[in-house]
């Protein structure tokens, strides 16, 4: 009988079909390669400034002394400011006996009172220890400033400390220290300006103390202004 042989082929077909492998899946494609970041455009070199023209600084130049012009205008009608009446040195050039036969009031404190006008006061010993310069004024004022009138640079550079003077003679130092003050190049003059809080004491005097060695030479001051109310 052709039955069973057929049924026993239909199983075998079966079997075999059963026993193939299925196909293995494709292995994962890599991820394409990340192109590299392009590589920052250096920085463009900074821009030379031009140099000034001469006319450029010759109106630069003008323009400084305008400017300076105007500070020592504003300075000068100053309603709050007064200068010094009177004022005394621990020493002065006319105490040099030579200074006396040529010129005994040259570099005598009293120089130093009133409104600038090219008259100085100056040291004994160009480079020996300290020298002060104390002016008294008229007014009694709360003060809240020191305008110093120098005159040279080495005063500038050797200025080492601002005192007030109060009513019963009592000294309170408002700046002390190395001057970061520099000669100012626009005019004949340097005003040194020290600024502090309002006195609780009504003040009637400056004095100011130099460090003589700090910068060897003659320490010019042509006046003192004081400010307050």
């Amino acid at each position: 009988m052709r039955t069973p042989a057929l049924a026993l082929l239909s199983v075998c077909l079966v079997l075999t079909a059963c026993n193939k492998k299925e196909p293995a899946p494709d292995a994962a494609a890599p991820a394409p390669a990340t192109a590299a970041a392009p590589a920052p455009a250096p920085a463009p070199a900074p821009a030379v400034a031009a140099e000034p023209t001469e006319e450029e600084r010759k109106r630069a130049a003008l323009q400084g002394k305008l400017d300076y012009a105007n500070m020592e205008q504003r300075y000068l009608s100053d309603a709050l400011a007064q200068w010094a009446t009177s004022a005394q040195a621990s020493s002065g050039f006319g105490d040099k006996p030579e200074a006396v036969k040529a010129d005994p009031t040259k570099g005598r404190a009293w120089k130093a009172v009133g409104a600038p006008d090219d008259y100085e006061w100056s040291q004994q010993s160009p480079d020996l220890g300290m020298d002060w310069l104390e002016t008294r004024y008229a007014k009694a004022v709360r003060a809240t400033e020191v305008r110093a009138v120098l005159t040279n640079n080495d005063a500038v550079k050797s200025l080492t400390k601002v005192e007030l003077v109060d009513e019963a003679g009592g000294l309170q130092a408002v700046w002390s220290g190395i001057s970061e003050s520099k000669r100012d190049e626009r005019g004949p003059r340097t005003w040194v300006v020290h600024t502090f809080p309002k006195t609780d004491k009504p003040i009637v005097g400056v004095r100011l103390t130099f460090a003589n060695a700090v910068s060897s030479g003659y320490k010019e001051v042509d006046a003192v202004q004081l400010v307050g109310e």
